[in-house]
């Protein structure tokens, strides 16, 4: 259940901000969230020796 908390709180604060009519904010987050998802699933990672 840890792990689903983040994905949580951005799409409840991406929610929050469609409502408040902040649709660029609430965008830019969501496109930044996935840009960072995408990020943690490829990034290069070191030598497991």
């Amino acid at each position: 259940m840890r792990n689903w908390i983040p994905w949580l709180v951005v799409l409840i604060a991406i929610i929050t901000l469609n409502a408040l009519k902040l649709r660029p904010l609430a965008t830019a987050l969501a496109v930044a969230w996935l840009g960072y998802c995408i990020w943690t699933w490829v990034r290069p990672r070191g030598r497991r020796e």
